[in-house]
């Protein structure tokens, strides 16, 4: 058996494809890969880039269900990225109006972190890795 290489993109799905793509093109700066409207099921497909190869898929769908609660719902819990300095990008998203949580340390690897949502509310992290 050939042993899992890495995760190769994560899937959203947004309740406001403008607002959403918005968010993650220019709030968090991801680079666009591909989008396409598909018409039959009135959905967009949008695929962004990270730059260590990783990948975000965000879908949009005609009233998509909202999350049942907030972080603690089965399944994906949150999404962290990695940075290499947490406050660049706190005040990045402060500039744009997205609040984050105080800074906290990771109790197990010393790491600092910190949480903040996007336009749906789902709970992202930024995860300093030094």
């Amino acid at each position: 058996m050939t042993p899992l290489l890495g995760i190769h993109h994560v899937a959203l799905i947004c309740a406001d494809y403008d607002r959403s793509r918005d968010f993650y093109v220019r709030v968090l700066g991801l680079t666009v890969k591909a989008e396409h409207h598909r018409a039959a099921r009135d959905s967009w497909k949008l695929d962004l880039a990270l730059p260590d190869g990783g990948q975000l898929e965000l879908f949009s769908f005609p009233s998509p269900p909202p999350r049942p609660s907030r972080p603690e719902a089965q399944g994906l819990r949150h999404l962290a990225f990695r940075v290499a300095a947490l406050e660049p990008m706190i005040e990045r998203l402060a500039a744009e109006g997205v609040p984050c949580e105080p800074i906290r340390v990771d109790e197990y690897t010393g790491q600092r972190f910190t949480f903040f949502a996007d336009p749906d509310g789902l709970p992202l992290e930024l995860y300093e890795a030094t």
